[in-house]
């Protein structure tokens, strides 16, 4: 087996794994029955342009709507208007998204329905901080939040405690009307209240939890924002409240959905394939260790899976930054795999983000070969010294294993797949 073989089937994983995940997929069969009055779609993150197009090709009556997505990310539509907004911190044009959509479905009565795509990203585009907070400290926390190792699920909660429109304070604002949700779910475990950080959906975590978050990970809060946390007036809208009742939730795409879809891909090209996970997560380095541990036993000892196999993986890594590099987590944890594996023949990798951005930077992520940290070292350059500095993007780059797909228009986190010949 080849490794110009194995890089092609685990490059044809990866894209049929977004493929299971487009909005045109995966919206129109969740679509609910049309009501008495108005429609009015919302919308947020990398996959909310793609869902409100969805929902226009295959609604059967008038709606209208504001959906707000990154920037690139935008799909044309007639009746929905789409906006981009800055992602990972957020900016004016998120915070002025997130007041309009407040008001649009702040004036609906009982026949009216509020249908909200949400998707990953949508926590950074909907800036609305609470009163007395402003957006310069929300993309204060945010910037904290992002370096400091915290898990995806606590980067939201803490964002949802210090929100308007999170936290079920949307699904909130929109009574008496019905409020039904699609989910395009970026977060492992799925729970809905994480998604976009759940601006319609009740949240059953509490401002001391996001309090003990902020002491665990070293951020450091403005006084006044202390204050809101430890007051309680940050307390979001919990499941079972009573405005609340008539909502709906559903998740139309994770993580586990795209996977299996990429072992059936390995399944038919003859090389057995394991899901070991839709929801991993911790340091990205750390990560590629442990998994480098196992393909190094599958291929040395055929345990605990005999090769021809492929090792396939879900979920966010983290990356505590330490260096300047250029991140992010899925190229961090493949060069961390890379110096541990060092050059173990017949072993090949793919890790990437579905959403096209891996950390900050225009590109998916990277390939890694038996070969990788040889010609690296060939070139002079220092596979420690780029892991040290998080600078995984300059690594793979410099070997031209870096992958671009631009926007995929959806988001259901890492994948990743070690191919074991």
């Amino acid at each position: 087996m080849d490794g110009d073989w194995q890089r092609r089937l685990l490059r044809r994983m990866f894209d049929v794994a977004v493929a299971e995940s487009q909005p045109a997929r995966c919206v129109p069969p969740n679509l609910p029955a049309p009501p008495k009055g108005r429609v009015v779609v919302i919308g947020a993150g990398k996959a909310s342009a793609a869902m409100a197009r969805a929902v226009e090709d295959h609604w059967p009556g008038p709606l209208s709507g504001l959906v707000v997505t990154c920037h690139g990310y935008a799909v044309p539509c007639r009746r929905i208007e789409i906006v981009e907004a800055a992602h990972p911190v957020p900016d004016e044009a998120g915070l002025t998204a997130a007041a309009r959509m407040r008001d649009l479905v702040s004036a609906l009565d009982k026949d009216d329905m509020v249908l909200a795509l949400m998707s990953g990203g949508g926590s950074a585009l909907l800036a609305s901080p609470l009163e007395g907070l402003s957006l310069e400290d929300e993309q204060a926390v945010s910037r904290q939040l992002l370096g400091s190792g915290a898990t995806i699920g606590e980067m939201n909660c803490v964002r949802r405690h210090l929100s308007a429109i999170k936290g079920g304070r949307l699904a909130a604002a929109s009574q008496p009307a019905k409020v039904v949700t699609l989910l395009i779910s970026d977060v492992p475990g799925d729970h809905p209240w994480d998604v976009a950080s759940g601006p319609t959906v009740g949240d059953p975590t509490t401002c001391a939890d996001a309090l003990a978050i902020v002491r665990r990970n070293g951020i450091e809060l403005p006084q006044h924002v202390r204050a809101a946390l430890e007051s309680g007036l940050a307390e979001t809208v919990k499941p079972g409240d009573p405005r609340l009742r008539s909502n709906e939730i559903l998740v139309i795409a994770t993580s586990q959905m795209a996977l299996e879809a990429a072992a059936n891909v390995a399944d038919a090209a003859g090389v057995r394939p394991f899901i070991l996970g839709d929801s991993i997560e911790g340091e990205a380095r750390e990560v590629g260790k442990v998994m480098a541990g196992i393909a190094r036993q599958a291929a040395l000892r055929g345990q605990p899976f005999a090769p021809p196999c492929v090792l396939i993986s879900g979920g966010e890594t983290t990356v505590t930054v330490r260096g300047g590099g250029r991140g992010g987590r899925n190229v961090e944890y493949l060069l961390s795999l890379g110096i541990s594996l060092d050059g173990l023949p017949g072993v090949c990798a793919i890790a990437c983000d579905t959403d096209g951005v891996d950390g900050q930077e225009e590109i998916a992520g990277a390939f890694l070969t038996p070969d990788s940290i040889a010609r690296a070292r060939a070139k002079g350059i220092s596979p420690r010294a780029f892991l040290d500095d998080n600078d995984g993007h300059g690594f793979f780059a410099a070997l031209d294993d870096a992958i671009l797909t631009g926007p995929t228009l959806t988001n259901v986190n890492d994948f990743r797949a070690i191919l074991v010949a």
